[in-house]
């Protein structure tokens, strides 16, 4: 006898319906599978197609077996399997739109590459200008560059003088004048004026092509919090699908529920559960911390950097240049009866082969005694101390401190040498940052730690220890004893170091966290894992803001994946939560942790 069903309710037509859903769901869930499984690392995947398989194939067997009785409606569950696909499948979509959410920073980078620039070229005599790809300009190509264009690609200027907006790569907020001879970088404006410019590097060798490169690089490493969520996300799905078998043991054998019901609890438990959270809880806080602090101008060489500068207890600061403007002033000169022309002279031609911050002041100071008919040979360079060389005649000329000089005892902070003989003398004066007070007070209300560490002589570090209020202080440290220090330390607690002279380097890549400034030497940005491109003591604190604010997300994202699926596994094994329900559930929780790490997008980070 034929039933007078309604067409929606005959299982044949509900079977041909669910038929497109079920291929298409399959097949995109059931790839997926697989992969991980091969792989060794079973994903969420893996559940959704075991669920909506189970609830296909237990609904074919229905239809089959119980054609033509009242029974059969006991067993159609296609709608249930069709309904958490095109859930699951939903959440998928916001979860992606999500993600792409948390990268918008590199986007915003991106958009500041400039496509095309204005090339010069010379024919029988005349100029005239070509409209070029930035990627097809090489290397000592000549562009013009007029008021209200972006700089296309790292150059200097040849001809003319503007004013700049580098506001993206220094935090310097007020304009920046350029003449001939100035450096202009890639993706930085022109406010006024115009310029002709000389090609000094490749398009993927520029300033913002390395940037970009470095928070792509940064947003796809782990932090070592994210080890905890791998090593559950490994085992959570073998878990889960013991708990699903169980689930439908207890129900069918124990608790009597009858075949139906029993499978719609443990289906319920594998479409429920979600691992995905607990992937998603690092990986996107992190993308969007890194995003944050690079649009203000601080570069994150990792997620683990974030990690260990928000947890880290004690930062050690080297003082010049990093506490310090770096800006010289000299004074107390003395110098040898009838030498002082000849002693400046020689003071740029020592100092123009260092890059310690001293060294580059005394040979912006001295530029105008430049020599050409000087010729030195032999440079030794003893970091911290002093450098040494031999000129022409063979005689030996050092500069350096006292200490650099064999003096017991020094009147002055540098000396000038001729063959062990005193040639010149004078002090040097280096003003606080502004900020520094600030950001020191800022790290003690958190409950850090301060040390400084310096070359510099005794009376000096302490009279800058006492004015900034820091702790502990160690002076007329050598590069191998500033070294020793912080192994020493880092075998005890994870070290954040700031700093930006040459001999900070080694330093700053033996510590957990090595912090320098754009401007300061190459080697101290290369080996630093975070660089502040604003050179002020406010990017600093802002980046330990940043980092702390991340850290604290990831927790509440692992929190949310744990907490969910140890309320709601349970909830689906009891019978309180039906199939779809469950898909609902799993597909939106992720959206609530990728919400909650774009949510750190929001929160304030200005140092005031």
């Amino acid at each position: 006898m034929v039933l007078p069903w309604e067409p929606l309710h005959n299982p044949l037509v509900q079977l041909a319906l669910s038929i497109p859903v079920y291929a298409m769901g399959l097949w995109f869930f059931g790839k997926s599978a697989y992969h991980s499984l091969k792989s060794g690392v079973p994903n969420m995947d893996v559940l959704i197609f075991m669920g909506a398989a189970s609830a296909f194939f237990y609904s074919v067997f229905g239809t089959l077996y119980y054609w033509n009785t009242h029974e059969v409606h006991m067993y159609l569950f296609y709608e249930t399997g069709a309904t958490i696909i095109s859930l699951v499948l939903m959440g998928n979509l916001l979860e992606k739109r999500s993600v792409k959410k948390t990268t918008t920073a590199i986007t915003s980078l991106s958009a500041l590459q400039v496509k095309t620039a204005t090339l010069l070229l010379e024919h029988d005599g005349h100029v005239h200008t070509k409209e070029v790809e930035v990627s097809q300009l090489k290397k000592g190509d000549t562009l013009q560059i007029n008021t209200g264009d972006s700089i296309p690609i790292d150059s200097k200027v040849v001809f003319g003088e503007a004013e700049c907006d580098e506001s993206l790569l220094s935090g310097e907020s007020l304009p920046v004048h350029k003449v001939i001879g100035s450096t202009v970088i890639g993706g930085t404006l022109v406010l006024t004026g115009n310029m002709k410019v000389e090609v000094t590097t490749n398009l993927k060798d520029t300033v913002l092509s390395q940037i970009i490169e470095l928070v792509k690089k940064a947003q796809g490493t782990k932090p070592s919090i994210q080890k905890l969520g791998d090593q559950v996300s490994a085992i959570f799905v073998p878990v889960v699908v013991g708990i699903s078998v169980l689930t439908f043991l207890i129900s069918y054998f124990f608790l009597d529920l009858g075949s139906a019901q029993s499978m719609l609890r443990a289906v319920a438990v594998l479409v429920i559960s979600c691992p995905c959270a607990m992937g998603l809880a690092t990986p996107t806080a992190i993308m969007v911390g890194i995003g944050k602090a690079a649009k203000r101008g601080i570069l994150i060489k990792g997620g683990d950097v974030l990690e260990n500068f928000a947890k880290s207890k004690k930062i050690i600061f080297d003082k010049t240049g990093t506490l310090t403007t770096g800006m010289f002033s000299f004074s107390t000169f003395w110098f040898k009866e009838g030498e002082e022309q000849n002693s400046k002279a020689i003071i740029y031609a020592l100092e123009s082969h260092s890059s310690h911050p001293i060294a580059k002041a005394l040979a912006k100071e001295f530029k105008t005694f430049e020599n050409p008919a000087l010729s030195f040979s032999k440079f030794d360079e003893v970091k911290g101390l002093g450098i040494k060389a031999i000129d022409s005649n063979g005689d030996e000329w050092a500069l350096g401190s006292g200490k650099f000089m064999g003096l017991s005892e020094a009147k002055y902070d540098l000396y000038l040498n001729k063959n062990k003989e005193q040639y010149a003398a004078w002090n040097i004066t280096d003003e606080l940052k502004p900020d520094a007070k600030q950001l020191i007070s800022y790290l003690k209300e958190q409950g850090v730690e301060n040390v400084l560490l310096s070359g510099d002589a005794t009376k000096k570090v302490k009279q800058m220890s006492e004015e900034l209020g820091i702790e502990h202080y160690f002076a007329e440290q050598m590069p191998a004893q500033k070294l020793a220090y912080i192994e020493q330390e880092q075998k005890l607690n994870p070290l954040v170091m700031v700093g930006d002279g040459v001999n900070d380097a080694p330093a700053l890549s033996k510590v957990s966290v090595g912090i320098s400034f754009a401007k300061g030497s190459d080697i101290a940005i290369k080996s630093a894992n975070l660089v502040l491109m604003h050179n002020d003591m406010k990017a600093l604190q802002e980046a330990h803001i940043i980092s702390k604010q991340t850290y604290k997300t990831i927790k509440q994202n692992l929190f949310w994946a744990f907490f969910y699926n140890v309320i709601c596994i349970p909830l689906a094994a009891a019978g309180f939560m039906h199939p779809m329900l469950g898909a609902l559930s799993m597909a939106f929780s992720d959206v609530i942790v990728i919400g909650n790490s774009l949510l750190l997008g929001l929160k304030k980070v200005k140092a005031d």
